[in-house]
């Protein structure tokens, strides 16, 4: 079965037992969480051993796995910590974004030579390294998702698909879903009004409300027989209220259960 959970970031300003006791009253199975240096740190990977014990008796009480840690960054001093710390708290998967730029054609084979290196150091802790094409980035659209797909061979990497993303990279995110499915361990997910370079305010990131068509990139899904985590990542809501990102948070799960359930994903 397909697992739905959410990024810990959309509930930035709270506490990290908030944000999991209302992801689990959303009705998600699971949660990614959030070491997002300047951004969102439930996770201080600086001091992770201080809140390994914490983080799991939470994660275990409300019976809500954590199955992702987002950690961003391409950086080698925290990608060590984050294999550390997920290893030592049960996390399987950690996401990266590319850094460098589109424009710089050099960076491209920087961020892969990266991607190739911190993906073998990641073995040893029995961690997936994950990477998504981002907006600007060096690897931002399909073919340089392809490219890193063909040059880095270690069994700890995979890619992160992230249809919005994708779609602001001008794609039809189904399609590419398609082009990369054999590699993909890990999915982030939101919707996406226009065509950015921004995603939107937070409630226009709801699933259902933006333009990427989400029923026909779950049915991908379902058809290349994916059965990892799809994890909500909402970004901007920093200064929402509490029951504002829940809104979001349950909506989400509303039309991503339906849609998957639609499929024969759940």
């Amino acid at each position: 079965m397909i697992k739905l959970g959410v990024n810990t970031v959309l509930f930035a300003t709270y506490d990290f037992r908030t944000a999991m006791e209302h992801i689990k009253w959303a009705g998600y199975d699971g949660a990614e969480i959030a070491a997002l240096e300047g951004m969102c740190e439930h996770l201080c990977l600086d001091n992770w051993e201080s809140q390994a014990k914490d983080i799991r008796a939470i994660a275990d009480e409300l019976e809500l796995p954590i199955t992702a840690m987002e950690e961003g960054a391409l950086d080698e001093g925290r990608l060590m910590k984050a294999f550390e710390a997920a290893a030592a708290i049960g996390v399987p998967v950690v996401n990266v974004g590319p850094g460098g730029s589109k424009e710089n054609p050099d960076d491209l084979k920087r961020t892969i030579d990266m991607l190739a290196k911190m993906a073998e150091k990641a073995e040893p802790f029995g961690v997936s390294l994950c990477v998504k094409a981002h907006v600007g980035a060096a690897i931002w659209n399909t073919p340089t998702t392809r490219a890193a797909m063909a040059a880095i061979k270690s069994r700890a990497f995979g890619i992160d698909m992230d249809p919005s993303h994708i779609h602001r990279a001008g794609e039809a995110p189904k399609d590419a879903l398609k082009e990369v499915m054999s590699c993909v361990r890990h999915i982030h997910i939101r919707d996406c009004k226009g065509l950015g370079p921004p995603p939107g305010p937070p409630e226009l990131q709801a699933c259902g409300r933006g333009d990427i068509d989400l029923m026909g990139y779950c049915r991908v899904m379902v058809e290349g027989s994916y059965d990892g985590a799809v994890n909500l990542e909402i970004i901007g809501a920093g200064e929402y209220e509490l029951s504002r990102c829940a809104i979001i948070a349950a909506e989400s799960y509303g039309y991503l259960n339906a849609c998957l359930k639609a499929c024969g994903g759940r």
